[in-house]
């Protein structure tokens, strides 16, 4: 498996959208912020820092796009009386959606 950047992004992205493990990355990334134990050590003036930055910064953007589609998401269930004088069929296209994971096959 070739390591990159874009490999552990994109595996803590799935793994904090998961809702069984969500509350444990984020509990296990806050205890890592606040650990004195580090990938990189605190003491090296800039480069200790640039982990706990990046980590942090991942971790609110993660919690505050979870957050944003959670109250998304709660704004349109309690938005979603009919009115019976209008008469355009966006909850009827809405509902017959169906999303598909494109594969490549070669």
């Amino acid at each position: 498996m070739k390591f990159s950047i874009d490999s552990v992004y994109n595996w803590y992205r799935n793994l904090i959208r998961n809702p069984k493990y969500r509350w444990w990355v984020i509990l296990g990334t806050l205890v890592y912020f606040i650990s004195p134990i580090d990938l990189v050590p605190d003491i090296f003036p800039i480069v200790g820092e640039i982990d706990d930055v990046l980590l942090m910064t991942l971790l609110v953007t993660e919690v505050s796009g979870l957050v944003i589609d959670g109250w998304k998401a709660r704004k349109g269930v309690e938005t979603t009386t009919t009115n019976p004088t209008d008469t355009s069929n966006d909850t009827d296209s809405a509902a017959k959606t169906v999303d598909v994971d494109a594969v490549s096959v070669k």
